[in-house]
């Protein structure tokens, strides 16, 4: 039998494939469109001016039909950026502002000064001076209320399979998704299944990252959660989930749409499947649904113990390291992986040799994706508008210009760096005390969780969150996830370091800059994500960058505060590293 799928309401199926749909983490960024606004512009613009030469050449002199060219060489370098073959030289335009990857030469030039300057350093517990301050709301709902009115008889409609997928995050947000849909439709929720993909080549199946018993645990009385189908269900099915209906479901559906169309077919089928479940649910629903999120991402969804158990050993491990600085530690996330920067098409300063590599890399990972008829490359315009990776040279002078100290142990959540011996040995120049989960965890240790990208993410993600500063340098699920996270165990404060990626590659293009005036710019970026770190959006866009997974207050304040009343028990669920005697 063929798998049964409904498209309700004319809801369109989307098409896959990287740069595409949502963005997750640890995958790149989206790929360079095919039509970008600047072309299409352009296109419209040059109708225009070709009408417009018609009348002039028979009007006038054809003096300034000899002029279009240029005018249109001039906007399609606006508009789009120079080419492979260097437009702007063509034309005679200076390249971009912050177009050029010259930071390598400006720490070459600064490094005396910032490896000789001790003043004023910043303190760890000092880094983060804003306080959030939260309105006066109305008091909190019981539990046991909520139960009563709105989850009496969980699961009477029939059973909900999703399949999730996506790296480490994207999952965790079709997971909380799927039990808001679940308590939505009154559906038993089977534990999801998770897709198998390219980029991340992780076989791992919910239990292998989460402790499912736990998850059913805390879940049960809102939504039933299930490991497996009935028996009867299955033999129904002939043991196949494909013959089980399949709907597909459009990105950021309303409430209405799963009511008024799903539900329906629910009732009629007993049990269906929303596959792909990524992103499948809007971020505006009722409060009662929105509290199963929070309690999903910040209570039900437990590492498993191999997971936790490692983890917290790590946490325990920097801490350690950190002795200089109270147990205090800067994380940060680095996104320069070979993939990653062969994705973002940005240049960098190898030449032709990076050329080949990034050419092979490209076609390795994605067959042809970049050679599309019609794809336009513009790598001076990607780094102009902050797409571009940052490498690790950069993040260690935009720390060391914002205050920190090279006795600050910073632990670095990445995969293996694109040309390491290059661009990682002028971070540890800048910051000796710099660690992985592969120097701080032993061979034996990490050898379980070899092979398993998520397994491994759940353990950055787990040293990340207990540390005191936080540094994003590249977008995704993971740093979303896990600002969200941050912000709901630290008082509404992110602790996060947001570079302004666009005003960075100004800075470390300027050769001529001096390091005061590079400090001056890195402690007015500090103060800013400072203040940003408490900010909630004012409206709230259906995507991951303003949901309630990356801004979980107010919406999450009830199980927040049921959680410091010990109303939900959630001792077991953050390292205790803070009170571990010394071994």
């Amino acid at each position: 039998m063929k798998s049964k799928t409904h498209n309700g309401n004319g809801y369109a199926t989307e098409n896959g494939g990287c740069g595409g749909g949502s963005s997750s983490s640890p995958s790149p960024p989206r790929s360079p469109p095919r039509h970008s606004a600047g072309v299409l512009h352009l296109r419209k613009k040059l109708r225009r001016t070709k009408s417009l030469s018609a009348g002039i050449i028979t009007r006038r002199s054809l003096r300034y039909f000899f002029l279009l060219p240029v005018v249109y060489l001039s906007g399609l370098l606006m508009c789009v950026g120079p080419f492979p073959f260097t437009l702007s030289s063509l034309i005679g335009y200076a390249p971009l502002p912050g177009s050029r990857y010259r930071s390598h030469e400006v720490f070459q030039k600064l490094w005396n000064e910032i490896d000789s300057d001790n003043s004023s350093f910043i303190e760890l517990s000092s880094v983060w001076k804003y306080k959030r301050k939260l309105r006066e709301k109305k008091p909190c709902p019981n539990l046991t209320s909520l139960h009563h009115e709105h989850f009496v008889s969980p699961g009477l409609n029939g059973f909900l399979i999703v399949e999730a997928n996506g790296g480490l995050n994207q999952q965790r947000s079709a997971i909380c998704n799927a039990v808001a849909v679940a308590g939505l439709l009154n559906a038993i929720l089977v534990i999801p299944h998770f897709e198998f993909h390219n980029v991340w080549k992780d076989p791992s199946e919910f239990g292998d990252i989460y402790d499912e018993d736990h998850f059913i645990s805390t879940l049960d009385g809102y939504v039933k959660v299930v490991k497996e189908l009935p028996e009867a269900i299955m033999e129904r099915h002939n043991y196949n989930m494909t013959n089980i209906t399949n709907i597909r479901v459009e990105a950021w559906a309303p409430v209405s749409y799963y009511l008024g169309v799903v539900n329906p077919i629910l009732q009629k089928e007993g049990v269906i499947r929303i596959a792909p479940f990524a992103n499948r649910l809007a971020m505006s629903v009722p409060p009662h649904i929105q509290f199963l999120r929070c309690l999903t991402n910040y209570k039900a969804l437990r590492f498993s113990s191999s997971i936790s158990s490692l983890a917290e050993n790590l946490v325990y491990r920097m801490s350690e390291k950190s002795l200089r600085t109270d147990g205090k530690y800067i994380a940060v996330h680095l996104r320069f992986e070979e993939d990653m920067v062969a994705f973002s098409c940005c240049v960098y300063d190898g030449g032709k040799a990076e050329k080949l590599e990034m050419d092979t890399a490209r076609e390795k990972g994605w067959k042809g994706k970049f050679k599309r008829k019609g794809r336009i490359i513009v790598p001076d315009i990607y780094r102009v508008t902050g797409k571009c990776p940052l490498t690790p040279l950069e993040v260690g002078m935009m720390l060391r210009g914002m205050g920190f100290s090279n006795n600050t142990s910073i632990y670095l959540a990445s995969g293996k760096i694109y040309h390491a011996e290059k661009y990682l040995d002028p971070l540890i120049k800048m910051f000796p005390n710099l660690y992985t989960k592969e120097s701080l965890a032993t061979p034996d240790e990490l050898a379980p969780f070899m092979g398993y990208s998520s397994q491994l993410a759940a353990l950055d993600y787990t040293v990340c969150l207990f540390s005191e500063v936080f540094v994003t340098t590249q977008g995704g699920n993971f740093p979303h996830f896990l600002m969200g996270h941050r912000r709901f165990l630290y008082g509404g404060h992110a602790k996060t370091i947001i570079p302004d990626k666009r005003k960075l590659v100004v800075l470390f293009e300027n050769t001529s800059i001096s390091w005061n005036t590079l400090k001056d710019q890195m402690d007015d970026m500090l103060s800013e994500s400072d203040r940003k770190g408490i900010m909630v959006p004012r409206v709230r866009k259906f995507n991951r960058k303003t949901s309630v997974y990356t801004y979980p207050l107010p919406e999450c304040r009830c199980l927040q505060q049921s959680l410091e009343n010990k109303t939900i028990d959630h001792s077991v669920d953050i390292p205790d590293y803070y009170n571990r005697t010394k071994a």
